[in-house]
């Protein structure tokens, strides 16, 4: 079968960079690439725009509570509490069940464990968001090693698997997937790692948005020759393969650490997107259908010299400026270890101006430091938990609409969360 020839021909081939197809050389004919095209407009990509748009609603943007099972352990246990599951699904139903959160929240990253978790009710979590009007989305890396050749600096790794591991997120609710990889200042950053963090990235997009074959097959010309050998049964069970549908979030995150000055974070910053974005056209990704996740350009964390929120976002919206292209939806702003305070700060200087973008925040501790802080473990404590929570996501939401101002924010919301290694 046609079909079946096609997914074998392609098992020898690679995702390295720059290595030759075995299919040799084809003609680029017009009528090649109009198939191309025509498989990608009869796909996900209209589904793929609007979650991007509505994810990037004004008002509001993205809470993240994806940490890894590890990760939401050492939150619990400052406040005492064991790394359970039931104490997981506790603490998530918390955040998911808090009543009104749609107003500020339009889209949730899930660790894969709470996609697929009920609350105690029995009601799916993704169903709760759901009613709130918040997209579900979902983390599908599979987390930092390290990066051999390199200066003691790491690569993600999860692109194994990754087509039929969306296919089925996509199935249980999900429409939006992350993937998180890291550049550090302090170790280079190498031009290997660099490349390899973009290389990643534009490989996961590219299957987050079209699935198993382009996934596979980064050339449109060579994808659209295949198809046009294929049969009519054929190429509707090859749309099976293709379809994925969900929007890649890309974060390549530039560590704090360090005492490097702004100017070379810029730097950096520049370096990496501009490579992040050369690999995700070559790899056909449309931009119309992602979602970025960068860092502040902000000095390294042990940088002498602190800079105030008008010069943070001076640097960042220069840097976004020259690399990031205006068909792009959204820009959700990590806090990378910031305070509550701070990180909001930052966001509202960023929106005194109109930008290209809908620029907006997917925070992790920055709207969950007072909650978890406010919650304890204890269940008498979760209504003033999620009252925290709507204080947090209301502030962020009226730092995205350049309306924030932190007169009467609490000393805990303003103490700094910085951990070396890790900003998220």
């Amino acid at each position: 079968m046609a079909c079946a020839n096609f997914v074998k021909l392609n098992s020898a081939s690679s995702s390295w960079i720059g290595q030759k197809s075995p299919f040799g050389q084809r003609s680029q004919g017009s009528s090649t690439r109009r198939v191309s095209f025509s498989i990608r407009a009869n796909s996900y990509t209209d589904e793929l725009v609007q979650t991007a748009k509505s994810i990037a609603s004004p008002g509001r943007g993205i809470l993240a509570i994806d940490e890894s099972n590890a990760t939401c352990g050492k939150r619990l246990a400052s406040i005492g509490l064991d790394n359970t599951e039931t104490n997981r699904q506790a603490y998530r139903q918390l955040l998911l069940t808090t009543p009104g959160l749609g107003e500020y929240i339009s889209g949730a990253i899930l660790f894969e464990e709470t996609l697929y978790q009920s609350t105690t009710g029995g009601k799916k979590f993704v169903d709760c968001l759901l009613d709130e009007n918040i997209v579900p989305g979902i983390k599908v890396d599979k987390g930092l090693v390290p990066l051999p050749g390199s200066n003691n600096e790491s690569w993600c790794q999860g692109l194994d698997g990754l087509a039929s591991r969306s296919a089925e997120y996509y199935k249980q609710g999900a429409r939006f997937a992350k993937w998180r990889t890291v550049v550090s200042i302090p170790c280079g950053p190498s031009a290997l790692a660099v490349k390899e963090a973009a290389w990643g990235l534009a490989r996961y997009a590219a299957i987050s948005q079209f699935g198993m074959l382009v996934g596979i097959f980064p050339s449109k010309n060579r994808l659209a020759f295949i198809v046009t050998k294929l049969s009519s049964p054929d190429k509707a069970r090859l749309h099976q393969f293709l379809d994925n549908g969900l929007v890649p979030i890309v974060e390549p995150e530039i560590l704090l650490d360090g005492d490097h000055p702004i100017d070379r974070t810029l730097e950096v910053a520049e370096k990496v997107w501009a490579e992040v974005f050369y690999y995700l056209a070559e790899n056909n990704v449309v931009f119309e259908g992602i979602l970025l996740k960068p860092s502040m350009v902000t000095p390294g964390a042990e940088h002498k010299e602190k800079a105030s929120p008008d010069t943070i976002a001076k640097y960042t919206l220069t840097m976004l400026k020259r690399r990031v292209p205006p068909a792009v939806p959204g820009i959700m702003f990590l806090s990378g270890g910031q305070s509550e305070v701070q990180a909001t700060l930052n966001l509202n200087a960023m929106n005194q101006t109109p930008n290209p973008w809908h620029v907006s925040f997917s925070y992790a501790r920055a709207l969950q430091n007072t909650v978890l802080k406010t919650w304890q473990g204890r269940p008498e404590n979760v209504e003033a938990a999620q009252k925290s929570l709507l204080v947090r996501a209301k502030a962020n939401s009226l730092a995205q609409l350049g309306r924030y101002s932190a007169e009467g924010e609490n000393e805990e919301a303003k103490k700094g969360m910085f951990v070396k290694g890790y900003t998220y």
